[in-house]
């Protein structure tokens, strides 16, 4: 698999000073409002559960089609299992119908949409301020402008 979109991996390091606040400015205030309303449904009301917490394929070791192990449990805790499903398939919404059917029936598509609204709003920000270019192609704001 590639890497995921969003992936800091992914988002090369800016050339030149911080500058977050005009990075934040660039984006497009439909593309802003779409997806702050998409990600108003990870805040619906779910069955907490024990969860990863960072979820991503690199997280992941597998054996044939059988996931052999799991690391780096630090952001493990109660939470939303869409995070954890939404985290495993950001940059990946082609996986995504076979990880919803392979979870069952408790998975909620527009839960998993809004974790990845919701992740990539608040990490443009957090990417532009510490030197990567969330505008290059495969960051953030192409998960954002997928959400729409």
């Amino acid at each position: 698999m590639a890497p995921a979109v969003g992936d800091r991996a992914r988002c090369p390091p800016r050339p030149g000073p911080r500058r977050s606040r005009r990075a934040v400015a660039r984006l497009a205030a439909g593309l802003v409002a779409r997806n702050r309303e998409v990600a108003g449904a990870a805040f619906r009301p779910f069955a907490p559960a024990f969860i990863h917490g960072d979820l991503q394929i690199t997280h992941i070791f597998t054996d044939e089609d059988r996931v052999t192990g799991v690391l780096d449990w630090s952001e493990a805790g109660h939470g939303d299992p869409m995070f954890d499903l939404a985290t495993l398939t950001l940059g990946h919404e082609d996986r995504l119908a076979d990880v919803l059917a392979g979870y069952g029936p408790a998975a909620d598509l527009a839960a998993v949409r809004a974790w990845w609204s919701l992740r990539s709003l608040l990490n443009v920000r957090w990417l532009a301020g510490h030197g990567f270019d969330p505008f290059a192609p495969g960051c953030e704001v192409d998960v954002l402008k997928a959400c729409m």
